[in-house]
């Protein structure tokens, strides 16, 4: 009798444990028993290739999440850095560029200064949460309104007004959607450049101080400041990080989708922060793995595409994702207060 208690108790922490996964496995058997043509190498590339921006976006808020932190001014610091770089890296002989007469850059050039200027809004969030003291949902939200603002004033200069920003440069286009290969096993850029920012980010949480830091920070502030973390420099660096991703994501968005307005990035902050929750970061700071992080992304993008694929309505799959979100965050709690 006690083995079977045992064991309906192990049987029961399982399923707890991994619910959403399980729900998220109904759902995309459903999916193919609806639509076999689902699974397909062409749809499995378009899946990683919409996630690769994802990926790098989820992994900046993921890093904030786990230092007991969150970023709502992400989608809109996307944004600015997919207009700063596409207004850049138009091609020299395209009638509607925003600045005529600059001679066509270095590839990286423009990269570096979105990606600098997006690493400016994470170290102002950084000031405000660590200096200023201001709750980070607080702190974010106001960033999100001011970024906003500007990329708007940036965005709808004259004489051109607020018009989208396309017309790219040949070597930008190939470096956002090129592929290596052809045919059938094409493998694009896209998801080799998160390959790599996924590989860099686990080696930093993993084997650096900074990681090691960030996970203490997250997991007991009080304690890491008695043990002699440097909880104002940790949390910039995280801040400023994070802005860094924020502005390479936002340059290969601009890139993969041929254009950029000040809405580009809207909303994906939200993604992001619920990719990292179904992932397994904690709400309450301290745990999270960069592969939990790419687990999420991927469900979230598999479930997207999947639902959008047998033509459900987009206000269907709100409703989906938002009962994956509350779920998540209702067993993580769940999770929290048995440990407790």
């Amino acid at each position: 009798m006690e083995k079977a208690r045992n064991r309906s108790k192990i049987n029961s922490q399982w399923v707890m444990n991994n619910a959403i996964y399980l729900v998220l496995v109904v759902l995309l058997i459903g999916i193919i028993i609806i639509s076999p043509d689902f699974l397909s190498i062409e749809n499995f590339r378009n899946i990683l290739t919409q996630a690769s921006t994802r990926v790098i976006i989820a992994l900046g808020c993921g890093g904030i999440l786990i230092a007991q932190g969150t970023d709502l001014s992400a989608g809109r610091t996307v944004g600015l850095a997919a207009v700063v770089s596409a207004s850049l890296l138009q091609a020299p002989g395209y009638a509607s560029r925003m600045y005529p007469d600059l001679p066509a850059l270095p590839l990286a050039v423009p990269i570096i200064i979105a990606m600098l200027v997006c690493a400016c809004v994470g170290l102002a969030n950084g000031f405000v949460v660590a200096i200023l003291k201001v709750p980070p949902f607080i702190a974010t939200l106001g960033m999100m309104i001011i970024v906003y603002g500007l990329n708007s004033l940036y965005y709808d200069r004259p004489p051109l007004g607020a018009q989208p920003i396309g017309g790219f440069d040949e070597r930008f286009k190939n470096f956002a959607l090129g592929n290596f290969g052809s045919g059938d096993y094409r493998l694009p850029y896209l998801i080799c450049y998160a390959v790599i920012v996924t590989v860099i980010i686990w080696i930093l949480w993993n084997k650096t101080r900074f990681g090691k830091n960030m996970y203490a920070l997250g997991g007991n502030p009080e304690a890491a400041t008695v043990s002699g973390v440097n909880v104002v420099k940790y949390l910039f660096l995280i801040y400023i990080l994070a802005g860094a991703l924020y502005g390479f994501a936002g340059s290969l968005e601009a890139g993969r989708v041929s254009s950029a307005t000040n809405n580009t990035g809207n909303m994906y902050e939200l993604d992001a922060i619920a990719a990292c929750v179904v992932g397994g970061v904690s709400t309450w700071g301290g745990i999270g793995t960069v592969p939990g992080i790419i687990t999420g992304v991927l469900i979230f993008t598999v479930i997207n595409y999947g639902l959008a694929f047998i033509s459900v309505s987009a206000y269907y799959q709100y409703i989906v994702k938002g009962v994956i979100i509350i779920g998540a965050v209702a067993l993580d709690i769940r999770k929290y207060i048995k440990r407790s």
